[in-house]
Order: structure tokens, then sequence, then C-alpha cells
């Protein structure tokens, strides 16, 4: 088998592991088993279950409380507080019996039948008989799918015999709840994922990668390193930043506003909260009522969160006539914007409800488009180069001209732009994918993929061409002649939202930030208490040089004080000693590097300031 037949793997396992299930449950009803990335999963319902067919205890329903986490990696037990349960326990037999099925060399035969004859097949199950219901109003065909003594309700997308799947290129990984159809007002069920590949090495691979990935979890790292914080009481969604977190928004920030500020971007305000009317005239009223946080005034006049910043930057540029001589216009402003998530899908800091974005927008005329536009990229390349991140491509995110309800504007003015992206990147000479149907509402856009230390691929910095917004708000210039000239807006995010960058960069670099953008640059280590005072002297003088240093003050051993600095991932530590005083030195150790050795400390900060300032990871 080939990699373009994984899905096809993935899928018919789903149905083996159905199979496994039903031979210990019975009485269990078969939900859905769609292809995952990487894998596969089958949802179950196990509340009629009692006993199971070898005499082991069934699953009754899980409760409500428990969520599909998507994400999980670990083989996590369900309803555990329940008197019967499917458990991660169980997960090692279904693998095993699953296969015995592959190694059975058993055929995927099918046949089609009337809507009829399906429910009257699966009458008792309501999660089929709802699919049947759907399939056949749309006047579709109904056809089950046989392995070995299982058939099941499936449209296809099988191997032809199980020969095809390596039985040791996968494993079940865990359970989880997760309501059906994605709707919280419906039965919770039982979810089992499993991951599958062409072979057992790419199977191992990508478990050491989940491993790893697991050790790098930025929720895990971002307590560990005390950078942020969630409240119950100020609610999911809405992370809390300490003192080093709030330090490491800032430098991220002022790095990205350094590189903007060379190429002439101006800083602008604008408030949290906006009439209606704004988002009316920009379209986003209508278009994203469900995620919009509304607030009604006492006086009855309607209002919102603001969802995004370019259109208060229209008004910012419309406050007064602009000469073709004042063009290109360029605003910077790093706010926060506010997105009515369903709690379902919000998940550490990849997805919040409040989300701080570096945004930018430059006004210009059409014959500025392309200096103008290669000049964020330039900003964009130079900005991820710091962290080693590499784009091996980048997508062009483009409408789908059968889905025109989506967007604003006309077919002829998204094509225009379309067209003009396209030759960017040719001209920028950098592999690109076009990808209908991924642009935003006003306009297409350039999305950058990074790839990460672990191979993962990840959107980040994103720049849009907007043709609509300008001709919504009726932006111009003068131009030469004269007259009028509808201008153009392109928008600018190099980290997108700070808040899921950060998330990316913590498992990127597995909390070891570079000297400069770290909350902690130094720790000096005193040996004992004698050394004190000394090391404190020491402190002063890198603070003097501004570096960002501290002294442990504790009582612990040199040993258990410089595994601390470690676990913290401070990039240097500092130990003082008697012979250190005497000879007005520090010992230096790297976090990466290890023993570095004696060093005058005037030598020192000087080589410190040097790697700050080249910002070397």
């Amino acid at each position: 088998m080939t990699d373009t037949d994984l899905p096809v793997i993935r899928h018919s396992l789903a149905h083996l592991l159905a199979a496994a299930v039903l031979e210990k449950y019975p009485d269990a009803k078969l939900a859905i088993g769609p292809v995952i990335e990487h894998g596969f999963y089958y949802d179950m319902d196990f509340s009629s279950c009692g006993k199971s067919a070898d005499g082991a205890d069934g699953q009754t329903r899980i409760g409500a409380d428990k969520r599909d986490t998507d994400n999980a990696d670990t083989k996590t037990r369900i309803g555990a507080d329940k008197k019967h349960g499917l458990s991660a326990e169980d997960l090692p037999a279904l693998e095993n019996r699953m296969r015995e099925l592959a190694r059975g060399d058993l055929p995927f035969e099918h046949e089609k039948i009337s809507a009829d004859e399906a429910r009257a097949k699966f009458a008792g199950n309501p999660y089929k008989l709802e699919l049947i219901d759907e399939i056949a109003a749309r006047g579709e065909d109904i056809t089950l799918y046989t392995v070995g003594n299982f058939t099941d309700l499936c449209r296809g997308g099988h191997v032809k015999n199980t020969e095809e799947i390596d039985p040791d290129a996968f494993t079940l990984t865990h359970i989880a709840g997760a309501y059906w159809r994605g709707d919280e007002k419906n039965a919770m069920l039982t979810r089992v994922y499993g991951l599958a590949f062409n072979t057992k090495e790419e199977l191992k691979a990508y478990v050491t990668q989940l491993e790893e990935a697991k050790k790098r979890d930025h929720r895990k790292l971002g307590k560990e390193l005390d950078l942020f914080t969630f409240s119950p009481l100020v609610g999911a969604g809405l992370p809390l930043w300490t003192p080093k977190g709030t330090l490491l928004r800032e430098l991220l920030d002022t790095f990205v506003w350094e590189l903007r500020k060379a190429r002439g971007y101006e800083k602008v305000e604008i408030p949290h909260i906006t009439k209606k009317e704004l988002y009316e005239t920009s379209g986003h009223w209508n278009k994203f009522a469900d995620e919009l946080f509304k607030v009604t005034t006492r006086e009855g006049k309607e209002y919102a969160l603001k969802p995004m910043n370019c259109p208060h930057h229209t008004q910012i540029f419309d406050r007064k006539p602009h000469s073709y001589r004042d063009m290109p216009v360029r605003y910077a402003n790093t706010t926060t914007v506010y997105r009515d998530e369903q709690s379902g899908e919000l998940g550490g800091l990849t997805r919040v409800l409040s989300i701080t974005q570096d945004d930018a927008h430059v006004f210009c005329r059409q014959s500025q488009l392309k200096e103008e536009f290669f000049a964020i990229w330039d900003i964009i390349d130079t900005f991820y180069g710091a962290f080693g991140f590499t784009f091996e491509t980048v997508r062009l995110s483009f409408h789908d001209p059968e889905k025109m309800e989506k967007y604003l504007g006309t077919e002829e003015v998204w094509k225009n732009a379309e067209a003009i992206l396209r030759e960017m990147a040719k001209e920028r000479n950098v592999p690109f994918v076009e990808a209908p149907d991924e642009a935003a509402l006003y306009g297409p856009k350039v999305d950058f993929i990074a790839k990460d230390s672990l191979g993962r691929e990840h959107q980040v910095a994103t720049i849009q061409l907007d043709m609509n917004l300008p001709e919504r708000f009726d932006l111009t210039c003068t131009n030469e002649k004269g007259e009028k000239e509808r201008i153009v807006m392109i928008h600018a995010a190099v980290m997108g939202s700070l808040e899921r960058f950060l998330a990316i960069l913590i498992e990127h670099l597995a909390g070891n930030f570079p000297l400069w953008l770290s909350p902690v640059q130094v720790m000096i280590i005193p040996v004992g208490e004698t050394q004190m005072d000394y090391a404190k002297n020491v402190c002063a003088s890198l603070r003097e040089a501004g570096i960002r240093a501290d002294v442990d003050k504790g009582n612990d051993g040199l040993g258990k004080k410089v595994r601390a600095a470690k676990v913290a991932k401070i990039p240097y530590y500092l130990v003082v000693g008697a012979k250190e005083i005497e000879s007005n030195t520090v010992t230096v150790e790297h976090r990466d590097k290890g023993k570095i050795g004696e060093k005058a400390v005037a030598d020192l900060i000087t080589e410190l300031q040097k790697e700050i300032v080249d910002k070397s990871l």
C-alpha cells in the first residue's frame, strides 16, 4: 500500500475495531467510525450493556461531564467512577483481536439494500437509523460492508482484503467522551481512538514524536515555567499572564514592532467595543453573528466586543483626505479581539476567547502593492528565522467561486486579487499551493506554514490582499490628476494570535527560550552564605548592563540549586565560591552547552550583550 491508501487502511481498521468491540459487548450501539489525521476513531454507546460476552462488565452511559479531548495522547480511563466502564485496560485486548482479524485474510464485501431493509437491520440503534433517514432523504444508495461476521452501514472506502493491513502498523491510543455529532444536547458516547500507518517503523516514529510532544506540551511547560494560568472564576479560554509570561509577550511584540518601525509603520490604538453599524458596514455583523459578544447599552444601543481590528483602522485612515504623496499609510496595533467560541473547542492557548493580535494594515495604491507586500514578507522571514522555523511552502488561500455568498465583493474583484497574489508568489520564487475556499471574508491571502522542531506544520503568519473593505468604506486618495483613486488594503499579522504563537513556540523550543527572550537570563548561585554578598554584587552589575539576572537565595546545596536552574530552563547559571571571589570571576555554565569555565564579569557581560543583540538561538 502507498501513503495515498492510508485513509482506506485507517477506515478499514475502524471497522475491525467495531467488530472487536461487538464481540466483547454485543449490546453496544455503534455510531460512526471516520478517518482522522494519523488514524481513526469509532463512537459507541454502551448504555444498554450489562455483562460483556466474556463475562466482564459492560459500560454504562458515560456522564455528560466527560468531554472529548481530541488531542489527548494517553490512555485515560473514562467513566472510572461508574459501575461499568470501558477503560484503558481494555484497549490491549481489543487491539490484539483487531490484529487477529487483520491476519485472517478477510475480504470486505458490500451490498446495496433498501432504506426499509436497512431500518429493519439496525432497529434499536438510533444513531444508524438517523443516518439511514438522512441517506434516504438525499436519494443516495444505502450500502453495507461486511468483514468476517461484522456488518456495518457505510458508504465505502475499504481495503479489498485485510491482508493489505500491516497488523503491526496500528495501535489503539485512548478513549474519550464525545457528544453524538458534536452537539452537547445529544447523548455522550464513548470514542475509541487509534493510530495507523503503512509500516511499523512509521508508527513507531510517530508515537515517539507524540511522546516528545507530550513533554513539550505548552500547557505543561506553561505551568512549570510559570508563564500563564487559568482561573474558573475568570472563565475558560481567558488566560491570565504571570510576570514572566507578560515579559515574553512584550519582548515578542517589541521584536515585531522594531521590524515594522524600520519599514515606516506607525502605532495606533482602538477601543474594545464598537457600535453595530461599523460591523454592519464591514460585513462582520451578519457573517459572524454567532461569534460576536454583543452588548446592549442602557439606552438600547447595540455594541459588540471587537472581533476584528481592520474596520477601526479604516476609520483612522478616513479621518482626513489623503494625497498620493501620503501613500502608503501603515498602521500597527497589538490589541485584543474577542470571539465567542464554544467551550468544547477551547484548549490551552491554541483556542481562546480573548485573542491578542499583532495586527497591521497598509493602505496603498495598487501600484505600491508589490513593494509593500514583499516588505511584510521580509519581516515574516526575519521573525520566524530567529526561532529556527522553516517555510517549505506557502498557501495561497483563495475563494470558492461556487460559494460566493461566503465572501464580500464580486467574482471579478476576487479573480483580480488572486491573480496578483499568484504572480507575487511566483516572483518571490517560493513553492506554493492554492487552496480554494480558504480565503477570508474580504480577500485572498498568503498563509505561511511553519515547520517546527518535531516536523509538525503550523499555519502562522498571514498577508491578506483586500479590495473590498476600501470599497465598502469608500477609501480613496487623490492622484496626480487631482482625481479620487480607490486604494487597496493589506492586512498583515506576523504572529497572528500571540497566544497561539506562544503555544507553538513553547513546544518548538521545549521551553528553552533563547537568551534574548528568556524571562530570567542568568541565575547566580552562591556556594554558601559567605558568598551571598558577592553574588548580589555580580547580579547588580548584570542588571545595570540590562541583563535579567537573579540570585538563588535558598538554603539548598549547590547540586540542588544547579538542578533547579536547569529545570527552570535558565540559559546561564553562574557559580560563585571562595575561588571566584578571590579572582573576581564567575564560573559559567550554560543550559545546553554545559560548563564553560571561569570568566571575568565584565567579559561575560560583553558576550551576553552581543548574544542578546544578535538574537542568537
